[in-house]
């Protein structure tokens, strides 16, 4: 029973573990886009607008302010609720050890065995409703920030006449990692001129003061 208990509750904590917020997160490492200069605006001119732009969205997730700030806080809560599981985990591990000084089937050890019992069906609930909340939580501030990302976009497109802004990779490729190799010569777009890169300048436009508390809250 003891041995089948301690895998129980060990698969349980590394259930927990395995929700790091940024395990899950599907913002990579990038390589910062060249700082070009916007495409020039039109004031004056009529008609529909032609110009055609890229964004990194993984870059702009990565340097977006109060997206960063988000992730640090939830990975914190995440290690304390890691901690709050080791500590009922080596609870029931001493009931367990308590066990071991009854004989079966005598008052005590039943006492104890429906204690441990409880006990495990309580930390695998918990576990669970946890994993769940941070993984909602984590969802949403993901949508947010993309929400946002979506509305400055819209608004420097139309500012500078552009009409159709497409999502591309600036991420470097590793040479020596075959994965890295795949991914690169699968990407969509094969060459753009570095004109059109407007991520840097999404980017200031987000993590400026008026944007960031006219579209999210602030992390108190």
């Amino acid at each position: 029973m003891k041995r089948q208990l301690v895998v129980f509750v060990s698969t349980a904590v590394v259930a927990l573990g395995s929700m790091s917020v940024f395990a899950q997160a599907p913002v990579a490492a990038v390589t910062a886009p060249a700082q070009t200069a916007a495409p020039a605006a039109h004031p004056h001119a009529t008609g529909p607008a032609t110009q055609v732009a890229v964004i990194d969205i993984g870059y702009v997730f990565k340097n977006h302010s109060r997206f960063k700030v988000a992730m640090d806080k939830m990975k914190d809560e995440v290690m304390a609720a890691e901690n709050g599981l080791k500590a009922e985990r080596d609870r029931i591990n001493g009931l367990m050890e308590q066990i071991k000084g009854f004989n079966p089937g005598t008052p005590e050890f039943k006492k104890l065995e429906s204690e441990v019992a409880k006990a495990q069906g309580d930390f695998n609930v918990n576990a669970q409703l946890q994993k769940k909340d941070f993984m909602e939580r984590e969802a949403k501030v993901y949508l947010q920030v993309y929400t946002e990302i979506e509305k400055a976009v819209a608004q420097f497109a139309q500012q500078h006449r552009i009409a159709i802004v497409h999502r591309f990779d600036g991420e470097s490729i590793d040479n020596s990692d075959r994965n890295q190799i795949l991914r690169g010569i699968t990407k969509p777009i094969v060459y753009l001129e570095s004109g059109i890169d407007i991520t840097p300048d999404v980017l200031k436009v987000l993590n400026t003061p008026v944007v960031a508390g006219a579209v999210a809250p602030r992390t108190k």
